[in-house]
C-alpha cells in the first residue's frame, strides 16, 4: 500500500464520484481531492448557456485539475482523485465540440494544450469507472438538489455516457476497474460497499 500514489475516479454527472471518493478515503485512510464544483465561477452560466460559456470552463477544469495533479506527484500521501484530467479531454470537450456548443477553433486549441500537460503528468495508478445508465444519472442528480444542475439536458448526459463508453474502452494508460453503479448501493448498502472494497483490494494487490 505504501507504494501506491495516485486513485482516480471517473464517472458521468450524478455517477456517484464524490461519494464514493469520502467513503474509500475514510477507509483506507487516503487523501481525498474533489472537483472545484461549489466554488467554480463559470458552472451555472454554462448550464444557461453552454455555447457561450463552454471554453471557459474546459479551461477552468483543465487548469484546475492541472494543479491537482502536480500537488498529487509532489506529496508523499497517497491520493484519491474525484474526476480526472481525462474525462474533461476525452469526454466533456469533444462531447461539446460535437454539439456545436464549442468552435472548432476552441476545440483544437483545448486539445492542444491537453496533449502538452500529458506529457507532463502520470496517469492514475487505478482507475476506478463508475458506470451508470440515464435513470440512475437522472435520480442521483435529483436527490443532490443542486440548483445550477437543475438545466442539464438529457440529450446532453446521454451523449456524454456515449462518450465515457468508448473512453473506457479504449483506456490503455493503467489499471481500470469499472463499477456497475446501476446494480452497486454502495453508499446505503454496506454489504455493496464491502463488495466494492474487495474488488479494489484485488486490484490493488495485482500492481506489486
Amino acid at each position: 500500500m505504501t507504494k501506491l500514489k495516485h486513485i482516480a475516479i471517473a464517472g458521468n454527472i450524478g455517477a456517484g464520484k464524490t461519494t464514493l471518493t469520502n467513503l474509500l478515503a475514510k477507509h483506507y485512510k487516503w487523501v481525498p481531492q474533489f472537483e472545484s464544483v461549489e466554488n467554480n465561477p463559470y458552472l451555472s452560466d454554462f448550464y444557461n448557456d453552454m455555447h457561450r460559456w463552454s471554453f471557459n470552463l474546459q479551461i477552468y477544469f483543465l487548469n484546475s485539475r492541472l494543479k491537482q495533479l502536480l500537488e498529487i506527484q509532489q506529496s508523499e500521501a497517497t491520493v484519491i482523485q474525484d474526476r480526472t484530467i481525462y474525462e474533461d479531454a476525452h469526454i466533456f470537450a469533444p462531447n461539446l465540440h460535437e454539439m456545436g456548443l464549442m468552435s472548432s477553433r476552441d476545440f483544437e486549441n483545448y486539445a492542444h494544450f491537453f496533449k502538452t500537460i500529458k506529457s507532463m503528468v502520470k496517469p492514475p495508478d487505478l482507475m476506478i469507472y463508475l458506470k451508470a445508465s440515464i435513470p440512475t444519472l437522472v435520480d442521483q442528480i435529483q436527490k443532490r438538489g443542486r440548483d445550477y444542475e437543475d438545466n442539464i439536458r438529457l440529450d446532453y448526459l446521454k451523449r456524454l455516457n456515449e462518450h465515457y463508453n468508448h473512453w473506457v474502452n479504449n483506456y490503455k494508460d493503467g489499471k481500470l476497474l469499472v463499477i456497475d453503479i446501476d446494480n452497486c448501493n454502495y453508499a446505503e448498502n454496506t454489504d455493496d460497499f464491502a463488495a466494492v472494497i474487495s474488488k479494489i483490494d484485488a486490484e490493488i494487490n495485482g500492481l506489486f
